[in-house]
C-alpha cells in the first residue's frame, strides 16, 4: 500500500485500486453493515445488522446511489437478522436472515416476492444459514452456515434440488460454510472459514480442490471471467484466477471485510462490521500509477 497527496493505493496483481473510505452515506448507529452488493444500475445496497431482541429494530437495507447518496430504507418489517444477501441477474435481492432461517427474496425497492425455507423454523431445511449464491442458469445455492455444515440447492422456480457436505475437516466437510460462489462454469467455491480454505465442488457437489493461503476467509465475489475475490481476517483482499493461482493480495480494511461485490464499472465494494461502514475501491488506469 502506498499514500500519496492524501490518497491510499492498493495493488492486486497488476492491477491498481484508491481506496474510500468510509464510503456513502451509512447513518451511524443504525447497525453493523454485513453484507453489499450491487444491481444493474450501478445502485449499491447495504445490509445492516442488529440484535432484534436487545434493541429496537433497525433499518437492515440502505440503498445508495453510484455517487454514495443514500435513496431509500427498509426492510424493518421484513428482516430480523440479515446476514449476507446477493443480487441476482435480474435485480431480484437475495437476503440471508440468519437466525429467522430464511432467504427472503425481495424486490429492489424493498417489496417482499418470496422466500426459501420456512421462517423461524429452524432445520425446514435451514438452520442459521450464512450466504447465497445465483447459478448463470439461475440454480441457487444457499450455505449452512452456523448450525449447518451443507449446501442447500434449489432451481430457479425455488425448488429443493438436495443438499452436499457434512461436518468435518476432511475434503467435503466444514466447520461453518460462511460463503458461497458460483463459478461461470458451474463449480461451486465455499469458504470454510473455521477451516482456513475454500472448498470447490463440481456442479454436481462432488468435492474437486482445496485452495489454502487464507485465515477464516469470510466472502467470494466474482467475476465473468472466473477470476475471483476472497476477503479474510488477515485481514486480506484475494485475488485468484479461476484455477485457484493467487494473482494478488493486499489490505484495503482494517479489520476484515464480511461482505465483498463488485460493480460493472469495476468498483469493489466492501463491508467492513468493525468499524462499521463501507469501503469502495476505486480501479485506476495504469497511467495514474505508473
Amino acid at each position: 500500500m502506498s499514500r500519496s497527496e492524501g490518497q491510499l493505493i492498493v495493488a492486486l496483481g497488476d492491477r491498481r485500486y484508491r481506496v474510500e473510505r468510509p464510503w456513502g452515506d451509512i447513518p451511524v448507529g443504525a447497525g453493523m453493515v454485513s453484507d453489499v452488493t450491487v444491481d444493474s444500475r450501478g445502485h449499491v445496497f447495504a445490509l445492516l445488522r442488529s440484535d432484534s431482541l436487545a434493541g429496537p429494530p433497525g433499518t437492515p437495507v440502505l440503498e445508495l446511489a453510484p455517487d454514495g447518496r443514500r435513496l431509500a430504507s427498509w426492510g424493518e418489517d421484513l428482516i430480523a437478522d440479515g446476514h449476507m444477501l446477493a443480487c441476482a441477474p435480474d435485480d431480484r435481492l437475495f437476503i440471508v436472515d440468519r437466525d429467522a432461517h430464511e432467504v427472503v427474496i425481495c424486490s429492489t425497492d424493498g417489496q417482499r416476492i418470496g422466500g426459501l425455507g420456512r421462517r423461524h423454523h429452524p432445520l425446514e431445511p435451514f438452520n442459521h444459514p450464512s450466504d447465497v449464491a445465483i447459478a448463470q442458469d439461475g440454480g441457487i445455492l444457499v450455505s449452512g452456515g452456523y448450525a449447518d455444515s451443507r449446501l442447500h440447492r434449489f432451481d430457479a422456480d425455488g425448488s429443493a434440488l438436495g443438499s452436499f457436505g457434512d461436518l468435518g475437516e476432511g475434503p467435503g466437510g466444514f466447520l461453518n460454510p460462511h460463503a458461497v460462489w458460483v463459478m461461470p462454469d458451474g463449480r461451486v467455491v465455499v469458504a470454510d472459514r473455521e477451516n482456513d480454505r475454500l472448498q470447490v465442488f463440481d456442479a454436481a457437489g462432488r468435492p474437486s480442490a482445496i485452495w489454502r493461503g487464507f485465515r477464516q476467509p469470510l466472502d467470494i465475489w466474482g467475476e465473468a471471467d472466473g477470476t475471483i475475490f476472497v476477503t479474510d481476517l488477515v485481514p486480506s483482499l484475494h485475488m485468484l484466477a479461476p484455477d485457484g493461482t493467487r494473482l494478488g493480495r493486499c489490505r484495503p480494511v482494517l479489520n476484515g471485510a464480511h461482505g465483498i461485490w463488485g460493480g460493472r464499472d469495476g468498483h469493489l465494494y466492501l463491508a467492513e462490521p468493525n468499524p462499521s461502514r463501507l469501503t469502495r475501491l476505486v480501479p485506476l488506469n495504469r497511467q495514474d500509477w505508473r
